[in-house]
């Protein structure tokens, strides 16, 4: 049985942990994942957490699988302007994209069918081969075009995931809370996982 294979886009939205604990967790469970990264997601990741990558797909990947001390062949990063990836053909479609987090511009572009770039096509590629694409927007308070846009993609049978981390589990950390959400992430494309207590649950 083949492993299922991700798509995990971060985007200049703030919260580029997200995506790097989803694309972590992705491959603990033993998933193939392909990363995107904006050119704003790299100013984000530089400054949210301190990783200054950038350059070839090369240059990107080692440090990525260095970060996240993985060592086998189920991780590739793409250049967004690679649109020879096999994820840009609906002939190779993955089984799941996630985009996390989120900008509102990406999401604009997705809901309006733009295809400029390799996140946008791959995007566009879930929606017209009806396979999950989850899109976990960071931005507070929306205006009623990122409502409008959210509601036109949920109507499509996309999942908007907001990075809206819940109480109920007792955080004890920033890591708890960010663990809530990348757990919630998990959940929309059913993959197991022990991020956070259920409510509910036994202790």
């Amino acid at each position: 049985m083949s492993k299922r294979h991700f798509v995990v886009a971060i985007t200049g939205a703030s919260g580029s942990v997200y995506g790097l604990r989803v694309v972590e967790e992705l491959l603990k469970c033993g998933a193939r994942v392909s990363v995107l990264i904006t050119a704003a997601g790299f100013t984000v990741l530089r400054e949210e957490c301190g990783l200054s990558w950038g350059g070839t797909d090369t240059e990107v990947q080692e440090p990525l699988s260095g970060w996240l001390g993985y060592e086998g062949d189920g991780l590739r990063y793409y250049a967004s302007d690679d649109l020879f990836a096999p994820i840009a053909s609906g002939s190779s479609a993955p089984d799941a994209m996630i985009v996390v987090p989120c900008s509102m511009g990406t999401l604009s572009r997705i809901s309006c069918g733009n295809a400029g770039n390799l996140l946008e096509r791959a995007a566009d590629v879930m929606l017209k081969e009806v396979r999950p694409l989850v899109l976990v927007p960071r931005e507070t308070p929306f205006n009623a075009i990122h409502l409008e846009h959210m509601l036109k993609l949920s109507r499509l049978g996309v999942r908007i995931v907001p990075a809206m981390p819940g109480f109920y589990h007792k955080p004890q950390s920033l890591e708890d809370l960010v663990d809530f959400v990348v757990g919630k992430v998990l959940d929309s494309v059913q993959v197991e996982h022990n991020l956070f207590k259920r409510w509910g649950a036994e202790a």
